[in-house]
């Protein structure tokens, strides 16, 4: 078993998982079941939690490059072991939709987009349920709804904070620093995006002169080559009737005739 086959083979029923690790997790932030249902929404998290760790664990042992493989994959430990990071494991869902882009042909600038798209809204969805799960039941706390939490969570991910709502706990102000990176990283994106959208317009623009001309040049050469050959003609048939001419006066100049 290699890591490859191992991440082929996991792929998608790790991303099923995620779905429904957040489904029970909204469920359980949105609804506040009681009793055995919160025993059994817990319980179903937990064996989720499980079979993450474990293929964090399996795929650390599989990699030929553990200490790269480690490096490269910091925030998947994250999701593990910080239990207030477990939500964006949903992420998955993002790479797997990634993949499925890929495999179907889609522009680069296509995949970005809808790359980013899909990220800022999970991480908008999944960053208000933390934050509202951190903060609702702290003592003067603002952030008690979910509609609120929902704003405080666009208004820091767009970095425009605006100061009307803000985390008082410590796991929220940690929810907040993430999403202020994931907000910094998303202008990011899109002005990179913008920029390479211009840079191609401006070339394609470019080379569609740069092709008019050459197709006129090539119109514009085949144009005097069609000269050249009527005038090759023309002094063809100019030297003949010269020389008929010629010919003509030496034949009346002889005296023998």
């Amino acid at each position: 078993m290699t890591l490859g086959i191992w991440e082929k083979h996991t792929e998608w029923p790790l991303t099923g998982l995620s779905v429904a690790f957040v489904a029970i997790y909204s469920w359980q932030i949105l609804v506040q079941p009681t009793g055995v249902w919160n025993g059994a929404a817990e319980a179903a998290l937990n064996v989720i939690w499980i079979c993450f760790a474990s293929d964090y664990v399996i795929s650390l042992w599989l990699t030929s490059d553990t200490w790269t493989w480690f490096k490269h994959h910091l925030f998947e430990l994250a999701v593990v072991v910080l239990p207030m990071f477990r939500p964006l494991r949903m992420l998955r869902v993002v790479t797997a939709l990634n993949s499925l882009q890929h495999t179907g042909g889609m522009a680069l600038r296509g995949r970005i987009a809808a790359y980013v798209a899909s990220s800022v809204t999970l991480v908008v969805f999944i960053g208000s349920l933390a934050e509202l799960d951190a903060e609702r039941n702290a003592p003067h706390a603002v952030i008690t709804s979910f509609p609120k939490a929902l704003w405080w969570t666009f208004v820091t991910i767009t970095t425009v904070g605006y100061g009307d709502y803000e985390p008082i706990t410590a796991t929220g102000r940690t929810i907040a620093f993430v999403i202020m990176l994931a907000g910094i990283g998303l202008i990011s994106v899109v002005t990179a995006t913008m920029a390479s959208w211009i840079v191609d317009e401006v070339s394609a623009e470019d080379k569609k002169n740069t092709e008019i001309s050459h197709d006129q040049v090539e119109r514009l050469g085949a144009r005097l080559a069609h000269m050249e050959a009527m005038l090759a003609d023309m002094q063809a048939r100019t030297g003949t009737d010269l020389k008929e001419e010629r010919h003509n006066l030496v034949a009346n100049d002889d005296p023998l005739q």
